[in-house]
């Protein structure tokens, strides 16, 4: 038997006014869900335990089938496992974002433009941060404070710090406040002083980048300066062979899903061209994906697109990345199953919703189904969140939903 997970990142969704109050699920052109989710096991699961902040951290560790509420150390220290950056016992890190800021002056009379710098290339990213750690004022407060970049191709980088503590630190995802004044949302408590001074330079040093100019003339955003946030402890996750008796690979473009798989002992290769945004090499994933099932059990490919899309308040591209998913990813993997010798099993699902309407995460349960290929027993609805919600199936424990796809349990 070989089993296949698919995840459309943040692609479930509450009804859109702009789309008659469908779904951009409902509004996606997706034969291939549709026609799974009629035959399988089609319901809902919360991803998300109550009481935790919806996130990506949470949702795919419960996807994997590792409680959030035991596991979850902060979202930096996944991340970071991704670029092998594995943390000691004393140490910390962080998400540092190259962020775009409207207005002039210093950081605290900026507003959040673009929690990504509109995407910013891995190549002008990393060119970016090495053009402030050259800065000797930068690289100074660097050392002093005990902080060390760890550069990865993307909007995103890592920094780690010695000594350092979480207890009492508090900062707020970029993305949570676009087009916001930023003064209000700096980071506060424990270690907070440290990281402001870090970013206070980063803005000084940055608006006189000559690569932040040729950008500008070229009609791209400027990276005005980093946000780290999302700080996190070493995380230690039990090997997912040994829980589920099932090896396995993951295929993703993004740090925080390649480095959970990494610390649970499953593969992550690098894709070449995966970016984790909507232009992201499908056909580049489906064959790593395939070539991974010639020698695992278990195969995952994590699509970002439709979360990066609406935190971008980009709704035509929300729908046509929950398209590509269907027909690029899911249906040549179809395919290639069905082409096989052996059974198979597969799961769709999202790890949160992401809302249109408030272009963040939300923490309400999302729509999955199962397909089996030896079986067909599905209730005939296609994959949509109302009709997910029609069929009375609930989990409510997501993390052992997982179980229900190897069928060695039966979640609640």
């Amino acid at each position: 038997m070989k089993y296949l997970l698919v995840i459309g990142d943040g692609m479930a969704d509450n009804p859109v006014p702009e789309l008659s109050g469908k779904t951009p699920i409902e509004a996606a052109n997706k034969p291939c869900m549709d026609a799974l989710a009629a035959k399988g096991e089609f319901g809902t699961v919360r991803t998300i335990p109550e009481g935790m902040a919806p996130g990506s951290e949470s949702g795919i560790l419960t996807i994997f089938g590792y409680d959030p509420r035991t596991y979850l150390r902060g979202r930096s220290p996944l991340e970071a496992a991704s670029c092998g950056v594995l943390l000691k016992e004393d140490e910390i890190s962080y998400r540092c974002n190259m962020v775009s800021l409207g207005g002039d002056g210093p950081l605290s009379q900026r507003s959040m433009r673009s929690h990504s710098t509109d995407s910013i290339s891995g190549e002008d990213s990393i060119a970016l941060l090495h053009y402030l750690l050259a800065d000797e004022r930068f690289a100074q407060a660097t050392r002093r404070h005990g902080f060390c970049f760890h550069e990865t191709p993307s909007f995103r980088h890592i920094l780690v710090q010695k000594g350092g503590s979480i207890d009492g630190f508090n900062a707020t995802p970029p993305h949570d406040i676009l087009g916001q004044a930023v003064s209000e949302y700096l980071p506060t408590g424990t270690g907070s002083e440290a990281l402001r001074e870090l970013m206070e330079l980063s803005v000084e040093i940055l608006a006189n980048a000559p690569l932040n100019a040729q950008r500008e003339s070229n009609g791209l955003l400027r990276a005005d300066g980093i946000w780290p946030w999302a700080a996190g402890a070493a995380t230690i996750l039990p090997p997912f062979s040994e829980k589920y008796g099932k090896s396995g690979s993951v295929i993703s473009g993004a740090p925080l899903v390649q480095g959970i798989a990494i610390l649970a002992g499953m593969e992550a290769p690098n894709v070449e061209g995966a970016t984790g945004t909507i232009d992201t090499n499908y056909a580049g994933k489906v064959a790593a994906a395939c070539d991974a099932l010639k020698t695992h059990d278990f195969v995952c490919i994590h699509i970002e697109a439709p979360d990066e899309c609406t935190h971008c308040g980009d709704l035509e591209g929300k729908i046509n990345s929950i398209t590509y998913v269907d027909q690029l990813v899911l249906a040549p993997m179809i395919k290639t199953l069905e082409d096989g010798t052996e059974p198979f099993r597969v799961l769709v699902m999202p790890d949160h919703k992401t809302l249109m309407k408030t272009l963040t995460h939300d923490a309400d349960p999302v729509p999955y189904f199962i397909y089996d290929s030896q079986s067909d027993k599905g209730s005939g609805l296609a994959y949509s969140e109302a009709f997910a919600a029609k069929t009375g199936i609930h989990v409510e424990n997501g993390h052992t939903l997982m179980e229900r796809l190897f069928e060695t349990g039966k979640a609640d």
